[in-house]
């Protein structure tokens, strides 16, 4: 097969790429500059035109793996947020549309559009209640690879991720319990209470290559996390023991963060009838995660 994703320099994106490129020819594009690789394209502004990578090439599937997954800057910039997070994915398939109608579209979607649910495991049928503009403007997304699919029959699925984490994620929980466990005290929002679905990068990876071989391909909605739910304080002492800080050096605002949802837990059956099953839990990922921050300070 020939793979193209988008936003192949970022932590999943790149992820993806190191992976498939050992099985197919992959193409990568980004906004970044790239001296080494031949199959790769320099993409711009959010608003880019990809008319002309897919007049080039005929690629079997797109993973889009672009997009800003702040939801603090999704407050403060909504537009910009938008722009990466909705309006490019409808570029995005509209030069597939007019190119290569064919070409299965995989959409990185969030857990973020469900906001707060009522009902744990949640289910993908689950409604959609977001939070903040980053949930929303992924809710936008799903509704326009729906919308492609529904009306010229584009191939396309999107992808519920849920809380990942790994080598190369230099921002959220993990980061920052990194960077101030080596100070010797750890304050976070929140009350350590709220849970989140955690899946490690690879795994993570392993679902995209299953959804690849089975998903129909029909404006599919799919959550991709481990289904079990972990409370931050837990995540934290974890944390805290492997790098040897005292889990009494752990302390909570008690205030929440907006935009933060506070209990996740999700509905994997679709991937588990696909053979998926987690091969990395939350003790081995956080320990390579501290050898990799390790490496990357030195």
């Amino acid at each position: 097969m020939k793979l193209l994703i988008v936003g192949s320099k970022g932590f999943i994106g790149s992820h993806c790429f190191n992976y498939f490129e050992k099985k197919h020819e992959v193409w990568g594009c980004d906004i970044m500059l790239d001296y080494t690789s031949s199959n790769y394209s320099i993409i711009g502004s959010p608003e880019s035109d990809f008319n002309e990578l897919f007049k080039a090439n005929h690629f079997d599937i797109c993973i889009n793996c672009s997009g800003a997954a702040n939801v603090k800057y999704s407050f403060t910039n909504p537009i910009d947020d938008y722009k990466l997070n909705a309006l490019n994915v409808m570029y995005i398939l509209e030069a597939i549309r007019v190119n290569s109608p064919d070409c299965k579209f995989i959409n990185l979607s969030s857990a973020a559009v469900y906001g707060n649910p009522e009902l744990i495991p949640i289910k993908p049928n689950t409604a959609k209640s977001p939070i903040s503009p980053y949930g929303y403007h992924k809710s936008i997304a799903e509704l326009i690879c729906e919308e492609y699919n529904k009306l010229w029959q584009i191939p396309t699925c999107s992808l519920r991720i849920f809380s990942t984490y790994g080598p190369g994620l230099q921002k959220q929980l993990f980061w920052d319990l990194y960077q101030k466990t080596k100070q010797g005290h750890v304050e976070l929002w929140g009350t350590g209470n709220e849970t989140r679905d955690f899946i490690y990068i690879t795994d993570l990876v392993n679902t995209i290559n299953l959804t690849i071989n089975n998903c129909s391909f029909e404006g599919d909605i799919i959550n991709i996390a481990n289904g079990e739910q972990i409370t931050i304080a837990q995540v934290a002492k974890i944390f805290a023991n492997i790098v040897g800080l005292s889990s009494d050096k752990i302390t909570f605002k008690g205030q929440e963060r907006t935009g933060d949802p506070l209990n996740w837990e999700a509905d994997i059956s679709t991937i588990k009838s696909w053979g998926y099953k987690a091969e990395i839990d939350i003790h081995q990922g956080i320990k390579n995660y501290i050898l990799w921050a390790q490496r990357e300070q030195k």
